[in-house]
């Protein structure tokens, strides 16, 4: 199986290309964020958008958020260091592990910010990940279906028309590239979840093959709203990574030290990455199908972000894999 010469990942991983030295796309998405974009200017784009909605309604943005380090790092970034009243919505998916939910509190209690949880009918969930996982191989349709459906319905509810995300897709795949979001930053929106988000199945879809055995509205929070209704109040949903340089390992870091954040012990996952997909009970089980279908899994993904940002070698990264 042909790897990246650069950061070792291998032709499974989804969307990736070779150029003809070896190195893949993504390696060429990072060189280009760290030596082409002018992150000055990228900063100034932000404060253009945050001065267009600070204190024109009830909250400033609504920020979607796990509890897992780029979530509480961008709410953190938002509420500290741009100063914004934020409305935090949190999709539970009902396998959020005790650590993360000790985090999530403490954090809420330090910042100071408004909140609303949402945890879907449990009967609908075991269905529709019993049917998510026969017909594509992956159970996590609900999870990612309604973690970026559900506060977009939200931001309609309570005319917050600024939704602001974490890290943006070019910085791990090439479904979205920095070179051509330069200008045009990632928007996330309807085409981005149809692209990748909700596994080509549609909560339309999901019904019909439900066979009757659930309500059209009972999926809902899995459905992106209409088009319409996010025109009417203006909304733009976008990533903070589109404006400042990600860097998850420091990131980490810092909301340590701010928040008192703590990172856990992760099926699959080196410990020196404590801090990664700490959200989730069904992780290593994820893992584990990613392994069988793709051939690989989370130590390949964590070691090639490393090997981009030169903070391991080679000998370390192949002995994480």
């Amino acid at each position: 199986m042909q790897q990246c010469k650069s950061c070792l990942l291998p032709e499974t991983h989804e969307t990736i290309q070779y150029d003809k030295k070896g190195s893949c796309n993504i390696c060429s998405q990072h060189s280009y964020k760290n030596e082409i974009i002018n992150w000055d200017k990228k900063n100034e784009q932000l404060k253009d958008i945050i001065k267009q909605h600070k204190n024109k309604y009830d909250y400033d943005c609504i920020v979607p958020f796990s509890g897992g380090k780029d979530s509480t790092y961008t709410l953190w970034y938002l509420k500290k260091i741009l100063n914004l009243k934020c409305l935090v919505v949190t999709f539970d998916h009902g396998f959020y592990r005790p650590k993360l939910i000790e985090n999530r509190e403490r954090t809420f209690k330090i910042l100071g910010v408004d909140s609303i949880n949402f945890t879907p009918n449990w009967e609908l969930v075991k269905r529709l990940m019993l049917e998510s996982l026969i017909r594509k191989g992956d159970f996590c349709w609900h999870c990612h279906s309604g973690i970026f459906s559900y506060p977009m319905h939200i931001a309609i509810k309570f005319n917050v028309p600024l939704i602001v995300w974490g890290e943006t897709q070019a910085e791990y795949t090439a479904y979205y590239s920095y070179k051509d979001t330069e200008e045009q930053n990632e928007e996330v929106d309807e085409k981005r979840f149809n692209r990748f988000i909700n596994l080509g199945v549609t909560a339309d879809d999901m019904y019909l093959r439900l066979n009757g055995e659930v309500e059209k509205r009972d999926l809902l929070p899995f459905s992106y709203p209409h088009i319409e209704m996010l025109k009417k109040i203006k909304s733009k949903s976008v990533c903070l990574g589109s404006y400042i340089s990600w860097n998850p390992k420091k990131q980490s870091e810092l909301i340590k030290k701010e928040l008192g954040w703590k990172g856990d012990e992760v099926e699959n996952v080196p410990p020196e990455y404590d801090y990664e997909k700490i959200e989730c009970y069904m992780q290593g089980v994820r893992d584990y199908i990613k392994y069988l279908k793709r051939g690989y899994s989370r130590p390949s993904h964590l070691s090639a972000i490393d090997l981009r940002n030169k903070v391991i070698t080679k000998e370390k990264a192949k002995e994480n894999i």
